[in-house]
């Protein structure tokens, strides 16, 4: 039987091996953490050894799930990151079997996303107030996030060598750390330039950092500040539900098709390897057709 030691050893190989060989951005490594942090505490419990658990025992782990009221997506997810670990074992002839071959995932509905009309996103891009550093970055975050499509963690990990103002264009590092060029669009441009040079300095005060989005504490913003700030302007809208910390970028995408642009364009700017990601969005612009279609024609 391994001990604790060989154990603790093979994790931390598996989770290089995901950054270098798939090149998984440090969030998605972060939840893979997690969940096997969870399922290892589960072992221990029971005391089982990792490299000798039967699959009855990982059905054992699958009602623990759900006796937690976990949804099917989340226990989906923790399954795959376990079954990740033991597929690196298997490779490296660890493990003679991988104990994950028997356990039934549960079925994850695709999960459309949720944007918000043009008229909401007009509210809420008017809604920060531009007379403060702090209102200013916020109103160039959101029209920069509108402009482009990118995602939460590209938009608070921005720095300055990836903006081209002359061009017009942002290079962002997506996951897998795939690059991307994108184009910013007037108004986004204009504001990022307006920020760069009269706020946020006042937000850095006199500091050291190349991240373009800054905190009162002249750091880096996180996930969860943002957040917190769509939220906040969400709410004094009246947009409701409040909407996700994705939001922008679905409804930079759903509005692209809604207005005729080319689903290979938008996946391109969104960064997508499978077009099938991104159809998902044709299925939002198709409700807004039919929603037209009854309220205008004659027998709708």
């Amino acid at each position: 039987m391994k001990n604790k030691s060989s154990n603790s050893e093979d994790i931390t190989a598996f989770f290089y091996s995901l950054k270098l060989e798939k090149g998984l951005s440090q969030n998605t490594i972060s939840s893979y953490q997690s969940d096997i942090k969870q399922y290892f505490s589960f072992l221990e419990k029971n005391n089982v050894s990792s490299y000798h658990v039967e699959p009855k025992f990982m059905n054992l782990f699958l009602h623990s799930l759900r006796d937690k009221k976990l949804n099917n997506k989340s226990i989906a997810r923790k399954l795959s990151s376990i079954n990740q670990f033991y597929l690196y074992l298997l490779k490296n002839k660890k493990i003679q079997s991988n104990p994950m071959v028997t356990v039934s995932q549960p079925k994850v509905q695709s999960t459309v996303p949720k944007p918000i009309s043009e008229k909401q996103i007009n509210l809420l891009l008017d809604a920060p107030d531009e007379t403060t550093a702090l209102g200013f970055r916020d109103k160039t975050m959101f029209e920069l996030m509108y402009a482009t499509g990118i995602r939460v963690s590209e938009i608070i990990n921005i720095n300055l060598m990836q903006i081209n103002l002359n061009q017009g264009t942002i290079k962002v590092l997506g996951k897998g750390n795939k690059e991307r060029l994108i184009p910013m669009g007037e108004f986004a441009c204009d504001y990022l330039q307006d920020y760069i040079t009269k706020h946020r300095p006042t937000l850095l005060k006199k500091q050291q950092s190349q991240h373009v989005f800054l905190s009162n504490r002249s750091k880096n913003m996180s996930r969860q500040a943002f957040w917190y700030i769509v939220k906040k302007y969400a709410a004094n809208c009246g947009i409701n539900p409040l909407p996700s910390p994705h939001m922008l970028r679905h409804s930079f995408a759903t509005h692209l098709l809604n207005n005729g642009a080319d689903l290979r364009v938008v996946q391109m700017l969104l960064g997508h390897t499978n077009i099938s990601t991104t159809q998902i969005y044709t299925l939002v612009a198709k409700e807004k057709l039919k929603q037209i279609h009854q309220k205008h024609h004659p027998r709708g």
